[in-house]
């Protein structure tokens, strides 16, 4: 099938697929499917390179979703009794922040065109008409292409032969897998799952639904298409795990053993940011870089280690007591410092009669009364009543 429309498109399609076609050919034979197969997976990376641009786009929103999932979190909680005002108040979380739980959609959406447009070269191919640039010599070549015994134009369920059918169908699971594991790998390693949102439930749905809904159309796209969706699917997983190694979300496993990685590799600074080298972080950091990274981690456990040094906090009654102590060991100093000089220390005169019975001093913890200290006599008797 196709579309008026989309002419323009079906005409740069089939060019680029020609120029590969005819680059291969002086490798593979021309009405070979290697040649032709290769054509279109290279038709797909050409077009994968373009939408670089649209990828770090489509990671920079994914960022953003990221950082506003407490504010989607709270606002959860907040409406969580008022649907009507919860939407609200999440598109205009979405619009503040610069993003949309549909970005991670984006590539898809952008590469439908490019679908379409292959989907309708290959059936035009299958009927022997003219399509783009592919006419004559290469209309005849491509309808000749089998890719292990099965046309570019053949489907499920439009063959009867049991070899084509059993190519499509391990094209198609092959197809769908490769879907899934891109999908769980961002879910799993590149996805904070601390928080829960409506996003992340998004997120975790789309996971099934693409592999689901990809095998199900699967059975109606001919052998070229499925060529160009698990070429597209292995490249994304690729590009994928590339971003999540060298540039993963903040709070995220893959994060943390990255940040392992740079402190293993002493590429990390106290503040947690890493020490990048030339040409964007190709190249190792200088040594001066390093030296000044470890210089700057050896200041901080300097500090670590003195706050650890710091006496801990002590009662009242433990106050008190050291005050005592210190006070006992001043006097006695003081004493032994006038014998020493030939001066007599001063001592309580003897008196006639009964000695008036000492005050107790409790002992010190150090082990032995308090000495030095003047021992105060206990009030004796009873006080006399007032007469009335």
């Amino acid at each position: 099938m196709t579309f008026g429309f989309l002419s323009p498109l079906y005409t740069a399609v089939s060019w680029i697929i020609v120029q590969f076609h005819s680059l291969y050919s002086h490798i593979f034979d021309p009405d070979g499917g290697w040649a032709w197969g290769l054509a279109i997976a290279s038709m797909v990376v050409v077009i994968r390179i373009c939408l670089i641009p649209l990828f770090v786009k489509q990671i920079k929103a994914t960022r953003a979703m990221q950082a506003i999932q407490p504010k989607m979190k709270a606002i959860q909680e907040r409406y969580k009794n008022d649907r009507q005002r919860q939407s609200e108040e999440m598109m205009k979380l979405y619009k503040e922040a610069g993003t949309n739980p549909f970005s991670s959609c984006l590539p898809i959406i952008v590469q439908a065109p490019f679908f379409t447009a292959l989907y309708g070269v290959l059936a035009k191919v299958a009927k022997g008409q003219d399509i783009g640039v592919i006419h004559g010599s290469l209309l005849v070549s491509a309808g000749k292409a089998h890719i292990f015994g099965a046309p570019l134009s053949a489907t499920f369920l439009g063959s009867s032969e049991t070899s084509v059918k059993i190519v499509t169908a391990v094209m198609i699971i092959m197809m769908s897998l490769s879907q899934f594991i891109t999908q769980r790998q961002l879910m799993t390693k590149n996805v904070d799952l601390t928080v829960k949102t409506p996003f992340m439930q998004q997120q975790k749905m789309l996971m099934y639904v693409f592999p689901v809904m990809f095998a199900v159309m699967g059975i109606n796209f001919p052998v070229g298409v499925l060529v160009y969706w698990l070429t597209t699917n292995v490249w994304s997983m690729g590009q994928q795990l590339i971003v999540i190694h060298n540039n993963p979300t903040p709070g995220s496993k893959a994060f943390q053993e990255r940040q392992a990685r740079l402190k293993k590799a002493g590429r990390l600074r106290p503040d947690g940011t890493e020490i990048k080298g030339a040409l964007w972080g190709l190249l190792p950091p200088s040594k001066e870089a390093l030296a000044e990274a470890s210089s700057a981690a050896a200041v901080v456990e300097e500090s670590v280690q003195v706050r650890r040094q710091q006496p801990r906090r002590q009662t009242k009654a433990q106050r008190q007591q050291a005050v005592a102590t210190a006070q006992g060991e001043a006097d006695a100093s003081g004493a032994s410092e006038g014998s020493k000089d030939g001066q007599p220390t001063d001592t309580v005169p003897a008196e006639s009669g009964p000695k008036p019975t000492a005050a107790k001093q409790p002992a010190a913890k150090s082990g032995g009364p308090r000495q030095g200290a003047r021992q105060q006599p206990k009030r004796g008797g009873q006080r006399p009543k007032k007469k009335s």
